[in-house]
């Protein structure tokens, strides 16, 4: 679908040679043939850029756009150059054109988007991906209003976001890595954080919305233990491409989330709540909060409309086991590891650890009392130090262990004090 703004001028046609360590354009550009910005090569393009069909632009150096770009061709970059395109405009700056296929669109090695204009200076129309870095320096890029979406690819990364740059509007991730989707509305900036998943071509995409979820799916229909809903924001999750069931956090903010949510009670704790197409109704995902409160957490069963919730607390079932969830390993002979009590009775088990970020640190089967057990140390397939041992922090468990009658779940954080 080719998304028009008819207030982008008619472009007139340059011929150019990147054949200069430096270079500047004055006038508007239409490529209708093939431009290569080579390494150690700088670009500035102060008037419209129009990428035709039949146009190839490849910028493996560095590129800085101050007005529009429209891309019905083809731009990409060699994949073992780091160029970087800048948008760097000084007015409102559009980002649209054709989409030829679902896997070809504007690709972009490094990106960075640091316009002062206004707040919201970029508006994005077309699939962009990124597969280094997008550095969100100044400037938010409305993607919702012009059904545009922002895609990183399986090294992709970002830094900097915040809320005066972020993406309203949709954002995919594909790979395995764990990734904090920056992801906000109205100039706040609500990330929704996915740990890692198990297959490479695995896509899942986040869009935030700082509006109430009611009445489009109503908050009057929904489990009887879910008492209080959020009413002024809820995130958007599909899974594009993939098998795995993720282990999701939402984030909290005094800024956006209704303070009935924050409140303290004997009865309810905070949850995840997800919107059940075939029921109709919200259900509860579980979840377990940071001490901050400033993120929760869950392995949650499907996907959808998610917001957070008062839901009330479960008792707990009566077992024999116990959770010490403190270790300090420093081989003193004192919480070494991540003990828990009673395990030995219930070989059939699994233990998964995450860090904050979703990252998988740590999993095993038949974890026992003695040797099989987590000592700090990072020993997640996904992860990048692996055999390190891990900072000080909160961490997430998941345990599941087999009974004769069934299997059982239970959830929580983990702290690890590296500092003893």
């Amino acid at each position: 679908m080719k998304n028009k703004f008819p207030f982008i001028k008619k472009m007139t046609i340059l011929g150019i040679l990147a054949s200069y360590p430096s270079w500047s354009l004055q006038a508007q550009l239409l490529n209708p043939d093939q431009i290569k910005v080579e390494p150690g090569t700088l670009v500035s393009v102060y008037f419209d850029f129009k990428n035709t069909s039949t146009g190839e632009f490849i910028n493996d150096g560095q590129v800085h756009l101050f007005n529009h770009l429209t891309n019905d061709g083809k731009v990409d970059f060699t994949t073992s150059q780091q160029g970087t395109t800048y948008f760097t405009g000084n007015e409102e700056q559009i980002i649209d054109g054709d989409i030829p296929s679902l896997i070809v669109y504007s690709r972009f090695k490094n990106v960075v988007f640091n316009n002062k204009y206004k707040s919201v200076p970029f508006l994005l129309a077309t699939d962009i991906s990124v597969s280094g870095n997008a550095d969100f320096q100044k400037g938010i890029i409305d993607a919702d209003s012009y059904n545009g979406r922002v895609i990183f690819e399986s090294n992709a990364v970002h830094t900097n976001v915040s809320n005066n740059s972020f993406v309203d509007g949709r954002v995919t991730k594909i790979g395995t890595a764990s990734f904090e989707y920056p992801v906000g509305d109205a100039q706040y900036y609500r990330p929704s954080i996915h740990a890692n998943s198990d297959n490479g071509q695995d896509a899942y995409t986040s869009h935030y919305f700082f509006q109430n979820s009611d009445p489009a799916y109503a908050h009057s229909s929904k489990e009887d233990n879910i008492q209080l809903i959020d009413n002024k924001e809820y995130w958007e999750i599909t899974k594009d491409k993939g098998l795995t069931s993720i282990v999701l956090s939402l984030t909290l903010n005094p800024d956006t989330t209704p303070s009935y949510i924050y409140e303290d009670s004997k009865d309810t704790e905070i949850q995840i709540v997800r919107w059940d197409v075939p029921s109709g109704k919200w259900i509860s995902e579980g979840g377990v909060t940071d001490a901050a409160q400033t993120m929760v957490t869950a392995q949650v069963s499907g996907y959808g409309i998610f917001t957070l919730a008062r839901v009330t607390k479960v008792p707990e079932e009566k077992d024999d086991l116990i959770v010490y969830n403190a270790i300090s390993p420093n081989d003193d002979g004192k919480n070494d590891f991540f003990f828990i009590k009673g395990i030995n009775k219930y070989p059939d088990n699994s233990v998964e650890i995450y860090n904050r970020w979703g990252v998988l640190v740590y999993r095993t089967d038949g974890y026992n009392e003695t040797d099989r057990v987590f000592r700090g140390i990072s020993d997640g397939r996904a992860t990048v130090n692996r055999g390190a041992g891990l900072p000080t922090g909160t961490y997430f468990y998941i345990l599941k262990y087999k009974t004769d009658t069934k299997v059982k779940d239970k959830t929580g954080y983990l702290y690890i004090n590296q500092d003893n």
